[in-house]
């Protein structure tokens, strides 16, 4: 790693390559190995390709995570860090002091809040919408155009760590169009039906058939959703 006069106190790693047209703002930390396509925005303090520091008791993978790429005309904004391996679609964007993890990816024309942090592995479509602080745990699905509210949170483990070394984490999976009020918690496992929406203060802890209004804690079905309701019309 060495300072770097491409801009204002930038930190650059070895083998990174940068597009045409790239802004990049002051106190940028490039790690080795980092591949940004034309068009793309650096804001100030952001950290790029980092590689994840694991606990002696992490089950998370402990093989090279690989490049980080964003695609052209992507942006990282102020003070968000995004690891090694994680891609960033066409047009998608990291908000201030977000997090995006390894082996995650970002797609196009998505953007996430301020304080949101994406989990490992995580595959976010085309067209999402995330709210500030939000957490999306490890392995998450969220199909093209699902919006979240802010302060969100889908967690991955039922057992809150309490279990031995076979033991499946279950997926998470937010289908297309579908909507999640500010404030929801999703119990591992679930399935959030296309084009569902889940009331603001709900704890879903079972699927969420598509086209339904779900609320409550537990969330439970209140009525279907009229054509004239529906995000697709």
């Amino acid at each position: 790693m060495n300072t770097s006069d491409l801009a204002p106190g930038l930190v650059l790693g070895e083998g990174v390559e940068i597009g045409e047209d790239v802004h990049i703002g002051a106190n940028v930390v490039i790690h080795d190995g980092v591949v940004m396509g034309d068009g793309c925005e650096i804001h100030d303090q952001a950290v790029l390709g980092k590689r994840p520091r694991l606990g002696a008791r992490s089950t998370a993978p402990r093989d090279d995570p690989g490049a980080l790429v964003l695609e052209p005309g992507s942006a990282v904004c102020t003070g968000a860090i995004v690891f090694a391996g994680a891609r960033i679609c066409r047009g998608a964007v990291v908000g201030d002091y977000g997090a995006v993890r390894e082996g995650a990816v970002v797609g196009r024309d998505s953007s996430l809040g301020r304080f949101t942090a994406v989990g490992r592995h995580v595959t976010l479509g085309a067209r999402v919408r995330i709210q500030n602080s939000c957490l999306i745990a490890p392995h998450v699905v969220l199909e093209d155009e699902v919006t979240l509210a802010g302060n969100i949170v889908i967690t991955e483990d039922e057992t809150v760590g309490r279990h031995g070394p076979g033991y499946v984490k279950p997926t998470t999976v937010l289908r297309r169009r579908c909507r999640i009020g500010a404030s929801v918690t999703l119990l591992p496992g679930i399935e959030i039906g296309e084009e569902a929406f889940v009331g603001a203060g709900s704890l879903v802890t079972r699927d969420v058939p598509a086209r339904t209004l779900v609320m409550g804690s537990p969330a439970r079905v209140v009525r279907e959703l009229s054509d004239e309701e529906l995000t697709g019309r």
